[in-house]
């Protein structure tokens, strides 16, 4: 029998619950969120309602011990489930670690967005097996806070981490900790855990993979040259090793072993805790009596909302004296989609000019036999700071 039963003569239905260790059952309308149904029908108002769109994090509870937006959960879809609030973790040790840590880090104010994010931060404490400040932001960063900036929450939430595992308290792992849909496990089903990444090339986004346009004209276009200290042939058999090529290139990854004229991979850019990947497949030509190739093609982001194609012709020339190369780019591309407000022709030449200096000084290495470099992460915001001193050095020296 179902534990969503509707009462006899109105649009309410009985649902069963367990809450905070205690099974109950509480009357619902059908379109109710659990965190109405916490507050209003079991007046347990830790659970603090903010946005009421899943953006803000206040309501987070535990749903089947996963953390979960109350305000986005219709209470009849909990029919059966353990439900923990803030109220039903006064006992929880970890809870009473971060509640210790939160105090001492000043990492609290008005109060109002706490109770969510202590139960985010449980969780954190629970997953991470280090305190790895860049994963906690990102594991907090679905819960807002307009007091305190963030610092002394994370400082809490390593601290406990740190603690923790100095004891040689282990992070859960296995079929109890899985990924997957928040409730799947309602009414005694099962998670089936995702693999987790193991490489670089793995954690980019299983987006689907852009399909080339037969007939492509660029939006914009611009010319990059680049000048290395290595004779002409040796550059441009380097330019023709894909992975050596990957790994000069900031942000860049394989996804896929590259076939002669194919390739396929991601680009990863950072911006604190902010990661977007775009994940793409390219064709690639070369003629070896000209040296000079050709590389079209395309590339979403992993939620397909912005788009980008693009072609890159270049050309590997004798240099400004003997022994050197001239790399001579022409390069075209369309973005579209939400990043296309960020992606002004000015900036983006200026943009590339940075990253291409980058890209030639990983090539240097190279050649020059000292050790490959680890794949670079794309930091758009150093570039931007960079962009942003040599034009004010450029208007003071007209001024």
């Amino acid at each position: 029998m179902s534990a969503a039963l509707a009462e006899p003569g109105a649009s309410r239905m009985a649902v069963a619950l367990t809450v905070n260790g205690r099974a109950v059952r509480v009357a619902a309308e059908p379109r109710s969120h659990l965190g109405d149904v916490l507050r209003d029908g079991l007046d347990l108002t830790g659970t603090h309602l903010g946005c009421e769109h899943g953006v803000c994090g206040a309501c987070t509870i535990l749903l089947d011990g996963e953390p979960a937006r109350a305000c986005l959960t219709f209470a009849g879809a909990c029919a059966g489930a353990a439900i923990t609030t803030i109220e039903g973790l006064d006992t929880d040790a970890i809870a009473g670690e971060l509640r210790a840590a939160f105090n001492r880090e000043h990492a609290l104010q008005c109060g109002y967005c706490t109770p969510g994010m202590l139960v985010a931060a449980r969780d954190l404490v629970l997953r991470l097996p280090e305190a790895d400040e860049r994963r906690i932001r990102v594991g907090l960063s679905g819960n807002l806070c307009r007091c305190t900036g963030y610092a002394g929450i994370v400082r809490a939430v390593m601290a406990v981490i740190a603690d923790r595992r100095l004891r040689g308290i282990p992070p859960e792992s296995g079929a109890g900790r899985a990924l997957g849909p928040v409730g799947a496990r309602i009414g005694g089903g099962t998670v089936t855990p995702l693999p987790l990444p193991t490489s670089p090339a793995e954690s980019v986004a299983p987006a689907a993979v852009a399909e080339l346009s037969a007939s492509f004209v660029p939006a914009h276009s611009f010319t990059q040259v680049l000048d290395l200290a290595h004779p002409p042939e040796a550059v441009f058999a380097l330019l023709g090793d894909i992975e050596a090529v990957a790994a000069c290139l900031p942000g860049a990854v394989l996804t896929a072993r590259p076939t002669p004229d194919t390739v396929e991979g991601g680009l990863q850019v950072r911006i604190g805790p902010i990661a977007a990947t775009f994940r793409g497949r390219a064709r690639i030509a070369r003629d070896e009596a000209a040296r000079s190739g050709s590389v079209r093609g395309a590339g979403s982001d992993a939620g397909g909302r912005s788009a980008t194609e693009g072609r890159i012709r270049y050309r590997v020339e004798v240099g400004p004296t003997p022994g050197t190369a001239r790399v001579a780019l022409d390069v075209g591309y369309t973005l579209t989609g939400p990043l296309a407000q960020f992606g002004r022709p000015g900036l983006v030449r200026d943009l590339a000019g940075r990253i291409a200096a980058e890209f030639c000084r990983n090539l240097d290495a190279r050649l020059s036999g000292v050790a490959a470099p680890a794949p670079a992460g794309l930091d758009p915001l150093r570039l931007i700071l960079g962009l942003a001193r040599a034009r004010l050095a450029a208007w003071f020296g007209r001024a």
